[in-house]
């Protein structure tokens, strides 16, 4: 999965549901991480209902990103957000990655052009 393009959202706050499609998650999923992670702190409306802000989605990313798809485990994810160099390294590291595919995959097609010449 991409990861959620914060700029898109429009809403001021968004339900558990939306936020559980946005990640294609369980909203089991994201009532747990809230009680894991005491960086997130939804609101709650006047029926109770959790309301997410745009930052409290943005955090979701980031744990979604470092749990699901790094393997991190909760406990790793915790420290990793505490130490936000460490996310940037982590960030910068998978642009450099996805910048070392391109390249390979570049070179792979040369080598494919003169193989067949």
């Amino acid at each position: 999965m991409d990861p959620i393009d914060i700029k898109k959202l429009t809403k001021l706050y968004y339900s558990i549901g939306e936020v559980a499609d946005m990640f294609d998650v369980n909203t089991s999923l994201i009532r747990f991480w809230e009680k894991e992670f005491n960086i997130i702190q939804p609101k709650k409306n006047t029926k109770g209902n959790r309301v997410f802000t745009t930052k409290d989605i943005e955090t979701f990313n980031k744990i979604y990103s470092l749990v699901k798809q790094k393997g991190f485990t909760l406990e790793g994810a915790k420290k990793a957000l505490k130490d936000k160099s460490k996310i940037t390294e982590i960030e910068s590291q998978q642009y450099s990655n996805q910048e070392l595919i391109a390249k390979l995959e570049a070179i792979k097609s040369k080598l494919n052009e003169l193989k067949n010449d």
